[in-house]
């Protein structure tokens, strides 16, 4: 049978428009990021998607943008925080490497890419394998959403080329184990 996961990116953050690399330390949301976030909420109302259990980041951003977009019960997890980047952590993004990242971070006391991939996948396969979980929203970051996207890259029907913008909604179906992406929500703020 299959089953939805609505995967999310959190809201703009103050460090989002302050050019700073965010990963595992956290910033809060921006007056637009709170609008982001309730942009969302309306989408999902507007479209009479309901869920049966929702997850967030254990980080603050993702939290905050979970419960503007509904006021629903969640549990967090830590198997949905971004890509840690070790010492560049509340560094300026102009410090980063040329992507693809790979394993950069790792010399710096960070993960690698495959590393992040597969700690997703894996938090996200665990949810959606439970008996009770139709219709699942999940928040988490950009690198991560994109890690989790390329993992699942071979089963998916669409794709999303640039960056993964502030609130965007990745639909997954989930069905024998795998997800498979089909449809990408940007939000016009």
């Amino acid at each position: 049978m299959k089953k939805t996961l609505y995967l999310m990116r959190h809201g703009e953050t103050l460090f989002n428009v302050r050019k700073k690399i965010q990963g595992w330390c956290d910033a809060p949301l921006t007056e637009l990021g709170i609008k982001q976030a309730k942009v969302a909420g309306k989408y999902f109302k507007d479209h009479n998607i309901t869920f049966d259990h929702a997850y967030s980041s254990t980080s603050e951003r993702a939290c905050d943008t979970l419960e503007l977009v509904t006021d629903m019960p969640y549990t967090r997890l830590k198997g949905l925080k971004e890509w840690n980047f070790g010492v560049f952590e509340g560094e300026s993004e102009d410090l980063n490497p040329p992507l693809p990242y790979g394993d950069f971070f790792v010399t710096y006391g960070g993960e690698g890419e495959l590393e992040m991939r597969q700690r997703m996948a894996d938090t996200l396969l665990e949810v959606m394998k439970k008996e009770d979980h139709q219709t699942v929203l999940a928040v988490s970051h950009g690198a991560s959403c994109r890690g989790f996207m390329r993992y699942w890259s071979k089963n998916s029907q669409v794709d999303q080329t640039t960056r993964i913008r502030n609130c965007c909604i990745l639909k997954f179906e989930f069905e024998n184990d795998e997800f498979s992406l089909v449809e990408i929500i940007n939000h016009d703020f």
